[in-house]
């Protein structure tokens, strides 16, 4: 493996000094700027100007000015100096008390999250949201996040766990699709393309065990995650499996149908964690109470009753 080769910098407090004197076309402006006295920073000028060998400056009776080295080194200088003062305000967040970093997975994001966050913006407009999306669990040491949406039983050493809502998994598929493709029984389901999230390999097999399916699924389109399954089922590819939290808007909509009545619950349940050893920023409070209320009944379309349990005979078309 070939070496990486050092970087050859100059001194950097120097340097500093050289691009602030001559952005101002002044050592006083730059001495104010920087908080130190005139003298400093032609001192540091000159010690910049001894490393590389060459003058940077001429002195005048009423000032300085560039010498074509000077104005040849300023324009790399400064262009450095703007992208590292914009890559830090990017990152940063000093003196922002009012950004909230969240991250969640992608179907959470794409299916829920973003859909609703207009909503927020416009309870809080002062909060600046940072929503990322990853398959992987946060890692608040490296992340610099204030929070993460996370799916399991809530139990994860080192983290706060708020519980939003129960998992509930449904199948779906296009209204043209179930026109052309009738699922009147569940043994139907063996007959046509499932569309399985390779992030989510066993919902399917959860869902048929729920209603006792004798047929294990052999016609399989897999995707990365289940937001790409959804937009499968709406392009007539198949019948996915979903998360009813995920899909309302479509159902809503008429975009997506469920063929079957029946839900399953996983025993996983969403939640929204933080580290144990950090009090919760301000935004981070106003967002949990505003996504309580949206994970609330009313917004689902569900209730607080358990799923129906699968009819002994057929209902709705629901076989097993």
């Amino acid at each position: 493996m070939a070496s990486i080769p050092n970087r050859t910098l100059p001194p950097l407090n120097p340097l500093k000094a050289f691009e602030a004197a001559a952005r101002h076309n002044s050592l006083t402006l730059a001495a104010e700027e920087l908080n130190v006295s005139q003298v400093a920073v032609s001192r540091q000028v000159r010690v910049l100007e001894d490393y590389m060998g060459v003058t940077l400056f001429r002195r005048l009776n009423r000032g300085i000015e560039l010498t074509r080295e000077g104005i040849l080194l300023f324009k790399g200088v400064g262009q450095a100096f703007q992208d590292i003062e914009d890559a830090t305000k990017t990152v940063s967040r000093r003196g922002q008390r009012n950004i909230l970093a969240i991250q969640s997975y992608v179907t959470f994001s794409r299916g829920w999250l973003m859909p609703r966050l207009g909503d927020f913006h416009k309870a809080h407009p002062r909060i600046e949201v940072r929503l990322s999306s990853s398959p992987e669990a946060a890692d608040f040491d490296t992340d610099n996040l204030d929070a993460a949406i996370r799916g399991g039983d809530g139990n994860w050493p080192g983290l706060h766990a708020e519980k939003l809502a129960d998992m509930e998994l449904i199948p779906v598929c296009s209204p043209g699709f179930l026109a052309e493709t009738p699922l009147d029984r569940i043994e139907d389901l063996a007959k046509v393309k499932l569309l399985h999230s390779m992030a989510r390999p066993k919902d399917w097999s959860s869902w048929l065990d729920s209603v006792g399916a004798r047929f294990a699924p052999q016609n399989r389109l897999l995707f990365e995650n289940s937001a790409l399954a959804y937009e499968g089922a709406m392009m007539d590819l198949g019948v996915a499996i979903a998360n009813r939290h995920f899909v309302q808007t479509q159902l809503r909509a008429g975009t997506l149908v469920a063929p079957f009545d029946h839900g399953c619950r996983t025993g996983e349940s969403y939640y929204l964690t933080w580290p144990n050893d950090e009090a919760p920023s301000s935004p981070l409070l106003k967002f949990l109470d505003w996504i309580r209320v949206h994970f609330a009944p009313d917004d689902t379309g569900e209730t607080d009753q358990p799923p129906a349990s699968v009819p002994s005979e057929p209902r709705s078309g629901l076989s097993t």
